[in-house]
């Protein structure tokens, strides 16, 4: 079943991306009326949709090292709704039973620029939000069980029919002892059949179970939902990194101790005058940290380091003569508005500073797709844009590609 596909290689297939879902209302009143409130179905979503990948190549990118890939199998397994992770061999598909499993491979977006492709039909939410396709194949009768995800998620079927139940308010009891986390009570409310180009959404919270009524696959556009610890979390570990690691706890003026056991108020004073000061922020400080922070890489993702760095001077006489850059597909970018007249520049976890002056060439970098060197033109006298660059390319988040001719 696997044919074999590298992260890396050319694109499987190639085709033509779809510019926008059809809603079947305009995007803000989808926004106002669906958008984190309730399920919506929509018929022909993508018109004119091609499956972007056969369960072959899925099953060969489920063999790749580094990439996240899981079978369930709801029978036949060690144990009921068994999990297997990847990477796998071909004789792991050979021996699969007819009916009830599933593989499920993560971030195939990252990986397969078709699949990556259908991403422009959701741009008019924030790039930022979207986490990854996942992609899954199930032959007849495959699912994951019903479940519950804490994020949006909108559910593209490719391939096949697949039947999806959903239940808006569950009640979150678990099945015990099992590989996955299973609804222990789940009651469909609504119910439909998926064919390919149809799309459901799902806001988080709602109970879902989708079931193959034949061999197919679907792509789940997952959106990022970071928990509030993870937030202070990641805020406070920046702030802790700016406090001076030398300096210490001093008294205050001291008098002598009515009750050497107890710890005064002027004390607890001193350490909240320590703690505000370290907690201190501007709008600067959060949209510097908060950018690196939604673009942190996931394990086995970002940029690769070239085997043979390039000067500034050799990338700035590329461009100049030509060569169009390409940002690396398995890196996160994001930037932010403007503010004084500067923006900042996140790419897997690194943060930039740049003048406003310089968007109109950085924002195609952040859009994707391949950016030809007119756009760059107008930047490349000034050393700080090709030392930007240059800085870019050494961390393998941008492709520099050769001169014509």
């Amino acid at each position: 079943m696997a044919e074999r596909h590298t992260p890396g290689d050319p694109p499987l297939t190639q085709p033509k991306p779809p510019s926008q879902i059809e809603l079947g209302t305009d995007p803000q009143a989808f926004l106002d009326r669906y958008w984190q409130k309730a399920p919506l179905r929509i018929p022909g979503a993508l018109p004119g949709f091609r499956n972007p990948l056969s369960p072959e190549e899925l099953a060969g990118l489920a063999c790749a090292d580094e990439v996240e890939a899981r079978l369930v199998l709801e029978r036949a397994g060690a144990r009921p709704w068994e999990v297997r992770h990847g990477p796998f061999q071909e004789r792991d598909f050979t021996t699969l039973p007819e009916t009830h499993w599933t593989l499920l491979v993560q971030d195939v977006d990252k990986r397969v620029a078709p699949v990556g492709a259908l991403r422009e039909a959701f741009r008019f939410l924030p790039d930022w939000r979207i986490d990854d396709i996942m992609v899954s194949y199930a032959p007849e009768a495959g699912g994951v069980g019903p479940h519950v995800d804490h994020y949006d998620v909108f559910l593209l079927q490719g391939l096949g029919r697949r039947r999806w139940q959903i239940q808006r308010h569950p009640s979150l009891e678990w099945v015990p002892s099992l590989d996955l986390r299973i609804l222990a009570r789940f009651e469909a409310e609504e119910e439909w059949v998926l064919e390919p180009g149809d799309l459901l959404y799902l806001p988080p919270g709602v109970a879902h179970y989708g079931v193959a009524l034949e061999p197919c696959m679907t792509y789940s556009i997952g959106f990022r939902a970071p928990t509030h610890r993870e937030l202070v979390s990641g805020w406070m570990e920046q702030q802790v990194l700016a406090v001076d690691p030398e300096s210490r706890y001093c008294d205050p003026p001291l008098r002598s101790s009515a009750d050497p056991v107890e710890i005064g108020a002027d004390a607890l004073e001193r350490i909240r005058e320590i703690l505000t000061e370290a907690l201190r922020w501007d709008e600067d400080t959060l949209a510097r940290w908060f950018t690196a922070f939604v673009t942190e890489p996931k394990p086995g993702l970002g940029g690769v380091p070239p085997r043979r760095p390039l000067k500034s001077a050799t990338v700035h006489r590329r461009i100049r003569n030509g060569a169009a850059l390409r940002p690396e597909p398995a890196c996160r970018f994001a930037v932010t508005g403007a503010r004084n007249g500067y923006r900042y520049l996140a790419v897997d976890g690194r943060s930039y500073s740049y003048p406003d002056a310089w968007h109109s060439a950085l924002r195609p970098l952040c859009a994707g797709g391949v950016v030809p060197a007119g756009v760059f033109a107008p930047f490349l006298d000034d050393p700080a844009f090709v030392a930007l660059l240059t800085e870019l390319y050494h961390h393998g988040a941008l492709h520099v590609g050769h001169e014509p001719g």
